[in-house]
């Protein structure tokens, strides 16, 4: 087995039960992909439309597909037709599209609300207020289903910083499925810097590339 091959084994034996394991292949080869799932993995996790689309197209059909970047209301139908779930749900406008272009195919697409708890500008996700708020209305979206919420941590090596961040999108977490009626709501946070707190904060999903693949 090569490298990749064996951080796959790595966290698969290392992470606690009831945590998934995305691998993120953004810009990384299908050979790659391969050698991973050649090791055992089924769940990856892609960032651009067009690339996801592709090696859906692709790769084995038994692959669990989940879309965790930033998501235009243009590429929703390239990123539809093949996701298990999509992570990155951060605005009723995108909410509407995704529902819309799921009731076109017959299917109910499974969708995490990307929740903002970090202090850089530059990411993206709702509010709490906003996340409940949509919480509130799932009804309006008859073709996704809420399953729970996907947050980033503020890079920084201040560790109770990212603590808090995270403990807050696991509070958000619990609020929205109470409102939604969400029995085992899934926590998709932690990359490979953060993922052992952010498994510490009650993550249930953990979105890993580095580790795994390399630096990009």
């Amino acid at each position: 087995m090569g490298v990749i091959g064996d951080q796959i084994a790595f966290f698969r034996n290392s992470l606690p039960a009831g945590v998934k394991l995305v691998a993120v292949s953004k810009f990384k080869p299908v050979e790659a992909l391969m050698e991973a799932y050649e090791a055992g993995q089924r769940v990856f996790g892609e960032n651009r439309p067009l690339e996801f689309q592709d090696k859906a197209r692709q790769l084995p059909a038994d692959i669990e597909w989940h879309f965790i970047g930033h998501l235009q209301t243009n590429k929703v139908k390239n990123v539809v037709p093949y996701a298990a779930l999509i992570q990155s749900i951060d605005s009723e406008h995108l909410l509407k599209a995704v529902n819309d272009q799921a009731a076109k195919i017959s299917k109910v697409q499974d969708i995490l609300l990307e929740v903002f708890v970090a202090s850089e500008a530059t990411k993206h996700g709702l509010s709490r207020e906003e996340a409940v708020d949509l919480a509130s209305r799932m009804a309006d979206f008859p073709n996704v289903r809420l399953r729970g919420v996907m947050a980033m941590a503020t890079f920084t090596d201040d560790t109770d910083q990212v603590r808090r961040e995270f403990s807050n999108a696991a509070s958000i977490c619990s609020e929205i499925a109470a409102i939604a009626g969400i029995e085992k709501p899934e926590i998709s946070m932690g990359m490979t810097g953060d993922y052992e707190i952010a498994i510490e904060c009650g993550s249930t999903m953990v979105r890993i590339g580095t580790a795994i693949f390399g630096a990009r």
